[in-house]
């Protein structure tokens, strides 16, 4: 990946971690000039969040606050990987389940 486009996605990649709202703010940013690296860590950020409502709406309903507990802090750890990538500078796919974001949300971002 060319530098320039990192250093230009940066800014939207960080933010897009901040909560579902900043993800929101750096889907309509990155509407305007479409960059790839920013784009990537969105995928990575929607993917997380719809996991993440997944596990508290429905496993955490149906399964018990028992399951969806340590999911949770698996999610936290994932998020936290995603933005220290981005912080980097780097398309570090999220373990286990980053490519299946970048393929499910690539018409999105």
């Amino acid at each position: 990946m060319e530098n320039f486009t990192v250093k230009e996605g940066k800014t939207m990649a960080i933010i897009s971690y901040i909560t579902w709202i900043g993800t929101l703010i750096a889907f309509i940013m990155n509407n305007d000039k479409r960059n790839s690296f920013a784009s990537f860590h969105i995928r990575q950020t929607i993917g997380l969040t719809v996991f993440y409502v997944v596990n508290i709406f429905i496993i955490g309903r149906f399964g018990g606050y028992w399951i969806s507990g340590p999911i949770s802090l698996i999610l936290f750890v994932f998020w936290i990987i995603g933005l220290v990538g981005a912080a980097q500078g780097e398309e570090k796919k999220i373990p286990l389940i980053g490519d299946l974001f970048q393929d499910w949300f690539k018409g999105i971002a």
